[in-house]
């Protein structure tokens, strides 16, 4: 692997999918852990739950990691540019040429269509991770309570924030494993 195969693996990546860092996560996989080998499923499980929980795209945080992994920190910068150039200039030159690109009839019968798809993209994401999540009850519940809480807060137009209900879980997971661990040290000295 080169660095140059890093760049035109991610600049593929940022030409081709449409939606965002979500829509592209589901491509990140299938091209980074199952073509090309270059992280296993739990680190692409993991690389996604922290490259959205710190600042930025998800999809520009995932490609960092996998060039810092395969390549260090040059590794890091070509993957990252290679996601982003593709974007960057279809963006720029649309913004030259076409004042009202959306206005433009088929155009915007082609974005309607491309909004299914990263909406099935999205979730061929999601079940991909709720399949390789651990068969424990406590992920599970956390999962099915964050998932209820965002039905909620979508139905009833409450105003809170995703990074909130991130928070919440994280302070659950955090509180259990302390227990857990006070608990294993206490039965030990024993």
């Amino acid at each position: 692997m080169t660095i140059l195969d890093l760049f035109l693996t991610f600049a593929k990546i940022g030409l081709f999918t449409f939606g965002g860092g979500y829509a592209m996560i589901a491509l990140i996989e299938d091209i980074c852990v199952e073509k090309k080998q270059w992280i296993t499923p739990d680190e692409m499980m993991n690389v996604t739950v922290i490259a959205e929980s710190t600042p930025g795209p998800i999809a520009i945080n995932c490609a960092t990691y996998v060039g810092y992994k395969k390549k260090g920190l040059s590794g890091a910068a070509v993957a990252t540019i290679g996601m982003v150039l593709p974007s960057f200039c279809i963006i720029f030159l649309i913004s030259m040429f076409l004042d009202n690109f959306l206005d433009i009839t088929w155009i915007a019968h082609a974005f309607m269509g491309i909004k299914v798809a990263v909406g099935i993209l999205i979730l061929d994401a999601g079940i991909k991770m709720i399949r390789k999540m651990q068969k424990k009850p406590l992920p599970r519940t956390i999962m099915l309570c964050a998932f209820a809480a965002m039905l909620l807060i979508d139905l009833f137009a409450l105003n809170i924030s995703s990074i909130t209900l991130m928070l919440i879980a994280a302070l659950v997971s955090l509180s259990v494993f302390l227990v857990k661990q006070r608990g294993g040290k206490e039965a030990v000295g024993k």
